[in-house]
């Protein structure tokens, strides 16, 4: 008996933990790919990794930052593209407050500079995650 509630007790307080992450507030980082991806892809996806997990750590091992990749060419990358209405590779940095998603489409910016000038798709970068984590 002491084991079933122990274990009713542990399942009621991860169910908790697990709604506040959903609806609490935080950072998404989404990178969309396809399978073939040129090197400015390749470049989106490396240096949007060292911002994330280098610059934010703290913030990922909190959960208030997060990334996710999603590889478009499988099935459920497709239905997430979908959602977003992505078709090749795409950024996206999304704050969520209760579980409502404000999306900022920096595709655009990646590929402007993450190849080029990667001082500044960093800076561009993390300017915009601070911007939603406060």
């Amino acid at each position: 008996m002491k084991k079933f509630v122990l274990l009713s007790l542990l399942c009621m307080f991860l169910s908790t933990g697990w709604a506040f992450a959903q609806t609490g507030k935080y950072v998404e980082v989404i990178y969309f790919h396809g399978k073939q991806r040129c090197p400015t892809c390749r470049a989106i996806e490396k240096y949007t990794k060292e911002v994330v997990y280098n610059d934010f750590a703290k913030f990922v091992k909190s959960g208030k930052v997060r990334f996710k990749e999603v590889d478009i060419s499988t099935p459920q990358g497709e239905k997430i593209a979908d959602k977003y209405r992505v078709s090749w590779s795409s950024l996206y940095v999304n704050g969520w407050n209760n579980g409502k998603e404000k999306r900022n489409d920096l595709t655009r910016m990646g590929f402007k500079y993450a190849r080029n000038n990667t001082a500044q798709f960093k800076t561009e970068l993390k300017k915009k995650i601070n911007q939603l984590l406060k």
